[in-house]
């Protein structure tokens, strides 16, 4: 016999009559009767058991707040019904004594699974799945102009271009470089004058089309084709040049799992072989044990360049802080694998021509060995200590308060479309605010790490995210750790660097928390006494993405007050290096002949804003104090605070560089007025704690050189769709997208379509805390889009989770829903635990 979980309810009415209960064929059980007394088997129970509408197997008895559970409901049926079956089939043919000894037997069975009963019952009500109230707004299927492609649309561009006979493509994820590789297929976001048009129901849907990536090795070059329409795409064209207004070569490209496969089998082949011995006494390494590659970027130092320093790590747990002091620089610029040679070999801080050198030198006795010795798991993210006890969760007593419906989100007064790019990540579009757009694309666009060392593998370093794929990265998120228990998961699908769309489940996740302090509060207890406050509860929009060592959590988070975030934090592991001679110039020491190396962390975020229409200005506001007289005493001067406005009308005179003063206030503003007479503007306030920007006389510099500003606002264009692109990092000498030169045009921002660029970061000088690996507390930065004059009050003076006491009045659940928590609590219903993150991660052969 199966129970499902039973629940009561009080009684409406004020007089409940009596009530019978049966289980099956049995007799009656109890009855409910006036004054909601249960009577039963020879005894009158107090407890406050109220008449039910029905009772059936499986089905719910309705109880006043409280759960019964199915196992104790059924053992008291199954057993009181046994009983008192039993009973009467012997009445008839036993002894008087033994018939009433049997009843007592009877008694005693209901009086105990009666109180096994009432015990269980204390447990509260399961939560409501569904929301109390509907959405305030409705879900808009004109969002889907924004969407990511689905499986079956990266399918049919793929198998599309496979059949154009002409290009002689391969999907062979271990494709060489050689070959015609069809790297990347991703959305190709609509022009947003077509895009606005269709949103606002003054036009078409725009063609639905992708963005298509193939290394041509077999003619030397990068090209990218726009296929459509989709669904059944028909035709594809060539747009490298439209876009870039150059060729791109084939030493620009990413390194794909296809030369890795190639570059492993080299360096097995090419260093492996060459000094079993010096690898076996050094690192323990034989035909059962390996160390690790993690490699430089750039590579090179020079435009053509693909000349790669492989740094060896121990094969452990965070192997990204196990270096073994073994560099090799490989040159693999040839398409032909054939070609590839070992340029130089770094070994305990001393340099060799080639592997044999090293071996002869090593052999004579000519270098200073690294003997092994086992190191000690210090990089393992397993507990050492047994889980006693689950941390607090949260749930929602009423139901969820936003809704995701296909890539549109609805949250009390907010609402936008979302995507997430293999290239950059998350992105959010068409955000509104009260049904008014505010930012109609919010977007992650590179995240960037420039390394002190003195070892090759980290001396030249510097990372552009985007170049490998920030949003390839994003895998599922822990359910309770990455994300809140009973957030919604979001299951997105990818196609770069890969033969077939691969599925990233849970990837992104949603969720409203309450941030743990108030949005605003006041008390008060000077003429009168109340007390007024709005819990400061916020919806989070986020994913986390693993780039090699570093995992970064990227959060878009809509406050009630209509102000907009988006931030980063970053943990995984520190990139190290082996501890020689004149290394803690460059960090700290972090364990036994471990290096943690200096670096800073820039993160690039484009907000495309519409205050009240395409047209716009850039406002800065400051203070300074003035010697003022004082107007009921002249004679009496005072140094007072006073306002500072500005309008700055051209691209270079809104390009606010790190290093320099810049006003703190800083807003995109409306020339429409509100009530009280100013323009209707939203601050951007910049969250940062970066480094310096690296210096523009640096031959890498213009590959990055949206790091020079804190903030830079230009006039929208659809060909700056990015500060950044795929081939930054592999030609970072001679970047396919400059950001500098969106500026250097100096265009007129006065009463235009003005699009922001956020730099925002963190400057890491590792420590020994960043063992086993750092956490994302002070690792962060992002910025806050805070409506400033756009409304008359602050519209979450609406908010109904506004909270009201004045004296006498603490218990009321009118204006104070605390106060009747406790009388209203429920058990949430939570889904089973799983994970499937370790689908789609990177495979070599």
């Amino acid at each position: 016999m199966e129970c499902t979980s039973i629940r009561c309810v009080t009684s409406e009415s004020p007089e409940p009559k009596e009530a019978f209960f049966k289980w099956g064929r049995g007799r009656v059980l109890f009855g409910v009767g006036n004054g909601g007394v249960v009577r039963g088997m020879g005894g009158v129970f107090s407890k406050h058991i109220f008449w039910s509408r029905y009772l059936r197997q499986g089905a719910l008895l309705q109880r006043s707040g409280l759960s019964i559970e199915p196992p104790s409901l059924a053992f008291f049926f199954l057993t009181h019904t046994v009983a008192v079956k039993f009973s009467k089939m012997v009445a008839n043919r036993l002894h008087s004594c033994l018939k009433w000894t049997l009843a007592i037997v009877g008694v005693v069975s209901l009086t105990m699974n009666i109180v096994f009963l009432c015990m269980s019952s204390e447990k509260a009500p399961r939560c409501a799945v569904k929301p109390r109230f509907p959405p305030k707004g409705k879900h808009d299927a004109r969002s889907m102009v924004f969407a990511d492609l689905t499986r079956d649309e990266y399918t049919q561009v793929r198998d599309f271009m496979l059949g154009q006979k002409s290009l002689d493509l391969t999907n062979d994820a271990l494709a060489k470089p050689s070959q015609n590789f069809l790297f990347l297929i991703e959305l190709s976001l609509p022009k947003k004058k077509d895009a606005l048009g269709y949103l606002d129901q003054k036009s078409t849907k725009p063609s639905r089309e992708a963005t298509v990536v193939v290394f041509h090795g077999a003619n030397g070059q990068i090209i990218e084709y726009v296929v459509g329409p989709l669904p059944n795409p028909t035709n594809f064209t060539d747009v490298t040049q439209k876009r870039y207004n150059k060729t791109l070569p084939i030493s620009a490209r990413t390194v794909t799992i296809g030369e890795y496969a190639l570059l492993f089998k080299f360096t097995r082949a090419q260093v492996y072989s060459k000094l079993p011995k010096l690898l076996k006494e050094s690192f323990d390494v034989d035909k059962d044990k390996t160390i690790n590659e993690f490699e430089q970027m750039p590579r090179g130092v020079k435009s053509g360049d693909r000349i790669t320093w492989i740094s060896f790590f121990r094969d452990m747990s965070g192997m990204y802080i196990h270096p073994v002091g073994l560099e090799v620089q490989v040159k693999h610029q040839s398409l032909n694998e054939s070609e590839w040679t070992v340029e130089r070999v770094l070994y305990n801080g001393q340099y060799f021509n080639t592997v044999e050198d090293l071996r002869a030198q090593y052999e004579a006795g000519n270098v200073s060995k690294i003997v092994y010795k086992e190191t000690p798991d210090y990089g393992s993210l397993k507990p050492k200590v047994r889980p006693l006890q689950v941390p607090p969760l949260q749930y929602y007593p009423e139901g969820k308060r936003f809704s995701v419906e296909n890539n549109h989100v609805l949250y009390l007064d907010w609402s936008f479309a979302f995507g997430l790019s293999s290239l950059t990540g998350m992105r959010a579009f068409d955000v509104r605010f009260k049904g008014e757009r505010i930012v109609y694309e919010l977007s992650v666009q590179e995240a960037m790490s420039v390394y002190g060392s003195v070892t090759p593998g980290m001396a030249l370093t510097k990372f552009l995210d985007s170049s490998i794929g920030i949003g390839r990265f994003a895998h599922e998120l822990a359910r309770g750790v990455d994300c809140p228990y009973d957030a919604t998961y979001i299951t997105t699908h990818r196609y770069m660097d890969v033969s077939a769309p691969v599925r990233y489940k849970n990837s992104i996740c949603v969720f409203e928390h309450n941030t743990g302090q108030p949005l605003r509060r006041h008390f008060s207890d000077f003429f009168s006494n109340s007390y007024g406050g709005l819990v400061n509860s916020a919806l989070v929009f986020r994913t986390i993405t693993a780039i090699g060592n570093y995992d970064y959590m990227w959060d878009f988070v809509f406050y009630q007050n209509g102000a907009l975030e988006a931030k980063v934090h970053a943990t995984g592991y520190m990139s190290t290096s082996y501890l020689v001679k004149g290394s803690k110039k460059y960090g700290h020491q972090v364990a036994d002949n471990v290096l943690g190396n200096i670096h800073t962390h820039f993160v690039n975020f484009k907000v495309d804003m519409d205050v009240l229409g395409v047209k716009n200005v850039f406002l800065t506001k400051d203070m300074k104090y003035t010697n003022v007289s004082m107007p009921w005493n002249p004679s009496h001067y005072a140094m007072v605070p006073q306002l500072v406005e500005e309008q700055l009308t051209t691209e270079k005179a809104a390009a606010l560089r790190y290093g320099t003063v810049t006003p703190r206030y800083l807003h995109v503003a409306s020339r429409a007025l509100n009530r009280w007479g100013h323009e209707r503007s939203y601050r951007l306030q910049v969250t940062t704690f970066a480094g310096d920007p690296l210096p523009e006389s640096a031959p890498e510099e213009k590959a990055m050189s949206w790091s020079r500003y804190k903030v830079a606002i230009t006039k929208h264009k659809d060909a700056e769709q990015t500060s950044s692109s795929l081939y930054s990092q592999n030609d970072i000498w001679s970047p396919a997208v400059d950001f500098s030169k969106y500026i250097a045009d100096n265009e007129s921002i006065d009463n235009e379509d003005l699009v922001a660029w956020i730099t925002t970061g963190f400057l890491h000088i590792p420590h020994a805390e960043d063992v086993p690996n750092t956490v994302t507390v002070g690792n962060g930065g992002g910025v806050l889009l805070r409506p400033h004059n756009y409304f008359d009050v602050d519209p979450s003076s609406e908010s109904p989770d506004a909270v009201y006491i004045k004296p006498r009045s603490e218990q009321s659940c009118d204006t104070n829903r605390m106060a009747c928590l406790a009388q209203e609590s429920c058990s949430p219903v939570r889904e089973p635990f799983t994970y499937n993150g370790f689908e789609g991660v990177m495979k070599f052969d």
